[in-house]
C-alpha cells in the first residue's frame, strides 16, 4: 500500500514527458524560429519519461511479461514511452530528412550541376514571385515546388510571393508587366524570369538567373548558321536543352551578319553543314584556332570541301566515303557503327553513328600537336568510298579504307601564342574535336544508348580545363533499344518459337508424369 503513491507518480511522470514530447513537436512544426524551445520541450520530454520509467521499473517489466500487467500503471508508462518515442523520431526528422528519387532517370531531382552551386552559395539572393492565385496554366504551383527543392540545397535563397493585383506599385517598382513572373536579385543585380521561361525551361531560368545575380559568368556555346547547319530549335532541340540544362548559355552566329567571332566564346560548333563556307569566313574560323579558339565540327559524308583546307594544318584529314562495320551496327542500318565502351574515350556504355565518315590522323604531323582518337570501330570495318544503300556492301581491296577507323578524334595544340617552353599541362591550347557524323546528336537519335551524354561529354571535353567534368543528365522520356544484329536474330527468334517450345516442354513433362 505504500508503494501506491510511486506508481501513481510514475504515471503522472510519464503522462507529462508525453505531452511535453507533444507540444514541443506541435511548435517545431509551427514556430520554426524558435526551435531551441522546441528542442527544450523534447529535452524535458525525454527526460520526465526516463524518471517515470526507472521509477516504475518493475511495473514495466511486468506490463511486458505478465498477462494481468497489462492493466497495471507500468503499462501506462510502457505505452507513454513508446507514443514519446514516434513523437520524438518524428521531431528529429523535421530538421534532419533525406529525400529520395527512385525514378530510373531522376526525373523529379535538381542536376547535379544545380545542387552544386546551391551548395557553393555564399551570396543571399532574394526572389519574388509576383504570382496571382486565378493561375490557369499552374505556372504558380509548378515554380513554387521547383523553388522549394532549391531552398532544400541552400539557406541563402529567399523567396517572397506578391500578389501584383494587391501591391501595383511593387510591379512596377521591379518592372514586371506579366503575372506570374519572377525576379531574383541579389544587391544591385536584378533578373526576371518571365512565366514562357518557366514553362520551357524553369531549372535553367532559375539557375541562371542565380548566377547572373551573384556574379557568376556561364559559358556560351555558339551553333554556326547560313551553311545549311542543322537547326537547334528543330533537330537539334534536345542537344541544345541538354547544354541548357547543364548551365551553358546557347546561341546562334551567323559569320555573314556577324563577321568576328564574339569575345565569349567558350566553344564554336559547326554541326552537318551542307553549303560552302566562304574564304572570308575560313579565314575567320582559322584565325580563331590560332588564337586559342575551342571549335567543335560535326560533318557527315559528302560534306563541303572547304572543311579539309580548315582543319588541314591541324594534323588530320576528312575522309571520302561511308564507314560499313558488319560486326557492330545498329540493325537494319548496316552504315550505322556501334561503338562499345571498351571502344569509346569517355567510357560510355554504347554509342552509334548513323552514316559516318572516318577522320584520319596524318602522318609525321607537328610535334606542338596532340591527337587523341574519341571512338573507333571494330577490325572488322572498312570505309567504303562508293556506298549505295539500296546494295549489299562488300570490302574492295585497294580501294576501300581498312579498319580500325576513327570516327572522332581530339586535337590539343600549343600555338605560337604560348609561352615559350611550356607544355600541353601547362600552356592554354587551341582545342578542336572532330566527328565523322552529326545526326548522332540530333533529337532522333540523342536519346538512343548514350548519344546524348556523348555530345555533352563533347561539348564539356572543349570547354573545361585540364580535367574532364562528368555530366549528369535528367528527364529523358524515352529510350531506343540499341542492338547488334546478332542479338536482334536472336530476339526475334525466340519471340517467334520460346513460348511454343516452352508449352511443348511443358506438355511432355506432364504427360511423362501422367503415362
Amino acid at each position: 500500500m505504500q508503494s501506491k503513491p510511486f506508481y501513481q507518480l510514475s504515471g503522472l511522470l510519464s503522462l507529462l514527458g508525453l505531452l511535453a514530447l507533444l507540444t514541443g513537436l506541435i511548435v517545431m512544426v509551427l514556430l520554426p524560429g524558435i526551435r531551441i524551445a522546441a528542442w527544450g520541450l523534447l529535452g524535458l520530454g525525454v527526460l520526465l519519461l526516463a524518471t517515470a520509467f526507472f521509477i516504475d521499473f518493475r511495473k514495466v517489466s511486468g506490463a511486458i511479461t505478465g498477462r494481468r500487467g497489462r492493466f497495471s500503471t507500468g503499462t501506462t508508462v510502457m505505452a507513454s514511452i513508446f507514443i514519446g518515442i514516434t513523437l520524438l523520431v518524428n521531431a528529429i526528422s523535421i530538421g534532419n530528412y533525406q529525400r529520395f528519387d527512385v525514378t530510373g532517370l531522376s526525373q523529379f531531382t535538381l542536376t547535379s550541376q544545380t545542387q552544386n552551386i546551391l551548395s557553393e552559395m555564399e551570396t543571399p539572393v532574394q526572389v519574388l514571385a509576383f504570382f496571382t492565385p486565378n493561375d490557369p496554366y499552374g505556372i504558380r504551383s509548378y515554380a513554387n515546388s521547383l523553388l522549394d527543392e532549391y531552398q532544400n540545397y541552400t539557406d541563402k535563397l529567399r523567396v517572397e510571393e506578391i500578389d501584383p493585383d494587391e501591391h501595383p506599385d511593387q510591379a512596377d517598382l521591379y518592372n514586371v508587366v506579366q503575372y506570374q513572373t519572377i525576379v531574383f536579385e541579389s544587391g544591385n543585380l536584378r533578373r526576371l524570369v518571365t512565366p514562357q521561361e518557366i514553362m520551357e525551361q524553369a531549372e535553367h531560368s532559375f539557375t541562371s538567373a542565380i548566377l547572373e545575380v551573384t556574379g557568376i559568368v556561364q559559358k556560351k556555346v555558339y551553333f554556326l548558321t547560313g551553311h545549311g547547319e542543322t537547326d537547334i530549335y528543330a533537330n537539334y532541340s534536345q542537344a541544345r536543352q541538354g547544354l541548357l540544362d547543364n548551365l551553358y548559355n546557347v546561341d546562334t552566329l551567323d559569320l555573314v551578319v556577324t563577321p568576328s567571332i564574339p569575345e565569349d566564346t567558350s566553344a564554336l560548333i559547326i554541326a552537318g553543314p551542307r553549303r560552302s563556307l566562304a574564304s572570308s569566313e575560313v579565314e575567320i574560323i582559322k584565325d580563331y584556332l590560332e588564337n586559342n579558339g575551342w571549335l567543335m565540327i560535326l560533318l557527315n559524308p559528302g560534306y563541303p570541301p572547304e572543311f579539309k583546307q580548315l582543319i588541314s594544318d591541324w594534323g588530320i584529314d576528312i575522309a571520302d566515303g561511308t564507314v560499313i562495320d558488319p560486326s557492330s551496327y545498329v540493325s537494319p542500318s548496316i552504315d550505322s557503327p556501334i561503338v562499345p565502351r571498351t571502344r569509346n574515350f569517355f567510357g560510355l556504355t554504347e554509342t552509334y553513328f548513323p552514316g559516318a565518315t572516318a577522320i584520319i590522323p596524318q602522318e609525321g604531323y607537328p610535334d606542338n600537336i596532340m591527337l587523341q582518337p574519341l571512338f573507333y570501330t571494330s577490325q572488322d570495318s572498312w570505309l567504303e568510298k562508293d556506298y549505295d544503300p539500296l546494295s549489299e556492301p562488300e570490302f574492295v581491296e585497294g580501294t576501300d579504307l581498312k579498319g580500325p577507323l576513327s570516327l572522332g578524334i581530339l586535337v590539343a595544340a600549343v600555338t605560337a601564342s604560348s609561352g615559350e617552353g611550356e607544355t600541353f599541362d601547362e600552356s592554354v591550347l587551341t582545342r578542336l574535336v572532330i566527328v565523322g557524323d552529326s545526326d548522332f546528336a540530333s533529337d532522333k537519335h540523342f536519346y538512343n544508348g548514350d548519344n546524348g551524354n556523348l555530345f555533352l561529354n563533347l561539348v564539356e571535353l572543349l570547354t573545361a580545363g585540364k580535367e574532364l567534368i562528368s555530366i549528369e543528365r535528367k528527364v529523358l522520356p524515352f529510350r531506343r533499344l540499341v542492338v547488334s544484329q546478332e542479338i536482334a536474330n536472336f530476339i526475334n527468334i525466340s519471340s517467334i518459337s520460346l513460348l511454343p517450345v516452352l508449352v511443348l516442354l511443358l506438355g511432355g513433362i506432364i504427360w511423362w508424369r501422367r503415362r
